[in-house]
């Protein structure tokens, strides 16, 4: 594995082609995840509310599909 800074802004790395790719993408994912919430001002309580709003509504809408 090799890991560069490339900017002040980038990082490259550089992995073996035999890495399980599977693996590999949830690593992406959590990256991307980190990236995107990097500068967020949300709490982890509103963040666990507002999950909590979406799942119960899409249960909700989607209850039938599920309980036929």
């Amino acid at each position: 594995m090799l890991i560069e800074r490339n900017t002040k802004d980038q990082i490259t790395i550089t992995v073996s082609s035999s890495l399980d790719s599977f693996g590999l993408q949830r690593l992406i994912d959590y990256i991307k995840y980190l990236e995107a919430t990097s500068k967020t001002k949300a709490k982890q309580s509103d963040v666990d509310k507002l999950a909590d709003e979406v799942n119960t509504s899409w249960w909700e809408r989607n209850r039938d599909r599920f309980l036929e």
